[in-house]
């Protein structure tokens, strides 16, 4: 079982997130108010703030949301989750595994920003089965595979 350290919304897609402490998860559309939610596989992203603390020891000034991720836990193995894995998120919401890390084709504003992207990685991506609330301290937990 994993803790969520921040939930982050942006207006507009390829920038860094504003980590808002709270949100709301809708049932196939992803977070409320964010760029990036729709009616497709990569409705919500999470990286792990332990993905974040390496790019801290190579000397980058980033944190939650920096690297356009809509949660970010710790305490999950997120990038050993198979496709097809459920997660829990809050009291209500549960999420299903669509997508591990993505391939960039050319380097984002958010490598320029903060001199790389750990997201190609080790970000993955879910789609919202159940909606809910989200916020900072709720337990992400793997329910099934």
């Amino acid at each position: 079982m994993g803790i969520i350290k921040a939930v982050c919304t942006s207006p507009g897609k390829g920038m860094r997130k504003k980590n808002s402490g709270e949100g709301l998860l809708l049932k196939e559309h992803g977070l409320k108010d964010d760029a990036h939610a729709g009616p497709w596989h990569r409705q919500v992203s999470l990286l792990a703030v332990e993905s974040i603390e390496k790019m801290r020891a190579r000397g980058l000034d980033v944190g939650p949301g920096d690297f356009a991720e809509n949660l970010t836990t710790e305490g999950i193995d997120l990038v050993n989750l198979p496709v097809g894995t459920r997660v829990k998120i809050g009291p209500e919401a549960v999420g299903e595994v669509t997508q591990i890390g993505k391939e960039c084709h050319k380097r984002c504003a958010i490598y320029y920003q903060a001199g790389d992207c750990v997201m190609p990685r080790e970000g993955i991506f879910i789609r919202v089965l159940e909606g809910g609330p989200v916020k900072t301290g709720d337990h992400i937990e793997v329910m099934e595979a």
